[in-house]
């Protein structure tokens, strides 16, 4: 395990804020999770009644559910704050994009060791969704729910301009091409939208025979900016600033609406979260922006042999100081069994990690595409590389370098931030 350092004095008030009190007989078992305060929404009430449900069935126990606002990095942050001070919960959710940190550190326990006698079964789930939280024959995490980025187009804009849906095997220049048939600067219509959110842009990457790291993800030169990632990179600044199928950022910017959600852009990737937002899109002339009816998913362009996608899932762990492993891994079988996956996954954010679950739950074409392209789907970097994070946050400053002039040095800016990506990771040895 790496040795990491906080201030003393944090520690210490780390420490004091997170010691137990109350009934000393009682077990106290604390999840952790990212999210604000709770609501009264039909989710948050499924959680404490699982948790309610879960005291009255073992008996002086007492789960606290300790939310951390933030999300993201700052999630990670504290979760590894706490660890160091010694304050961490029994059970933390896990997002896939920093496992690497919590797995390689020792945050977390070796669920196999506790797996025995229960009902719980490997062969449940996603093989390459499970395979997030494997490390050889050990497993640190129990997968929930995930979801596969993919591309959504609207077949209403397709059909009014007669341009046939995008299938299965099309590649970069069928895209732009279908790209730019359904832009209509007169309509302030846009074949494609795209957000410079590196998680959701790196698949153009992978689907053009590039990548950002080596295999081992400790070096970026040679990688992020190798010749097919300079063509990549290069293909999309094009597709926004040269061909004009996709509107600006500062376009996007002054509506202060997703073009797509608002049925601008006929073309865009996301994942399946977004389903929620498209079922209740916006008013446009007296009807939703987007026909429900009208929604299709279909896998990412690609100059490779198959499309490679990336999926980003929430699992739970126990922390290997937890004092209740056993009683801990029951809380974690319960929660993701059938029989409560399945209420809890009816909200459609994300895709349950259970086949059955999942199964039972795509009634409709556009679920139904999301399952065909799981088996592509690539767990993101951070599940395997520490401090991953500062990839992203420097490939994102490299791409609004690129996208702030139409003929930028898009080799010497890859080259640029690849080097500072080694300088950073080579501090962190």
């Amino acid at each position: 395990m790496k040795k990491l350092r906080i201030p003393l004095l944090l520690a210490l008030s780390l420490c004091l804020s997170c010691t137990p009190s109350g009934d000393p007989n009682q077990i106290v078992l604390r999840v952790s999770s990212w999210g604000g305060a709770g609501d009264d929404s039909d989710f948050d009430k499924l959680v404490k009644q699982f948790y309610r449900d879960f005291e009255k069935e073992n008996p002086g126990v007492k789960v606290r559910q300790e939310l951390i606002p933030g999300g993201g990095s700052e999630y990670v942050h504290k979760m590894m704050l706490n660890f160091v001070a010694g304050a961490e919960p029994d059970i933390m959710i896990v997002d896939a994009s920093s496992a690497a940190l919590f797995i390689n550190n020792g945050v977390l326990a070796d669920l196999t060791k506790l797996d025995k006698g229960s009902d719980f079964d490997i062969s449940d789930y996603f093989p390459n969704v499970l395979n997030i939280g494997r490390r050889g024959n050990a497993l640190y995490t129990i997968p929930s729910d995930f979801t596969p980025m993919v591309m959504y187009y609207n077949k209403e804009l397709f059909d009014a301009a007669g341009v046939p849906y995008p299938k299965a095997g099309w590649n970069f220049k069928d895209f732009q091409e279908t790209a730019t048939k359904l832009t209509d600067q007169g309509k302030n219509q846009h074949g494609f939208v795209f957000s410079n959110w590196m998680p959701g842009w790196v698949m153009w990457l992978w689907n053009n025979g590039a990548d950002v790291l080596s295999k081992d993800g400790k070096q970026a030169t040679g990688y992020l900016d190798s010749p097919k990632s300079v063509e990549t990179i290069t293909y999309l600044r094009d597709l926004v600033l040269k061909h004009n199928v996709a509107p600006s950022f500062s376009q996007v910017a002054s509506t202060g609406v997703d073009p797509f959600a608002n049925g601008e852009a006929a073309m865009t990737v996301s994942g399946h979260w977004a389903m929620i937002g498209y079922k209740n899109a916006p008013k446009k002339d007296g009807k939703p922006a987007i026909d429900w009816t009208k929604l299709g998913v279909v896998e990412l362009p690609h100059n490779t042999p198959h499309s490679n996608t990336v999926m980003y899932a929430a699992g739970y762990g126990i922390t290997s100081r937890c004092k209740q492993k056993e009683l801990a891994w029951k809380l974690i079988n319960r929660w993701t069994s059938y029989s409560h996956q399945l209420p809890y996954n009816k909200s459609g954010i994300a895709v349950s990690a259970r086949k059955d679950v999942a199964a039972e739950l795509a009634k409709d074409p556009v679920d139904q595409q999301f399952l065909k392209l799981i088996p592509t789907a690539r767990p993101p970097a951070g599940s395997r590389v520490e401090g991953y994070e500062l990839v992203e946050t420097l490939g994102a400053k490299a791409m609004d370098s690129v996208l702030a002039d139409r003929n930028s040095n898009v080799s010497e800016i890859l080259s640029r931030t690849a080097k500072r990506i080694d300088l950073e990771f080579a501090k962190r040895q």
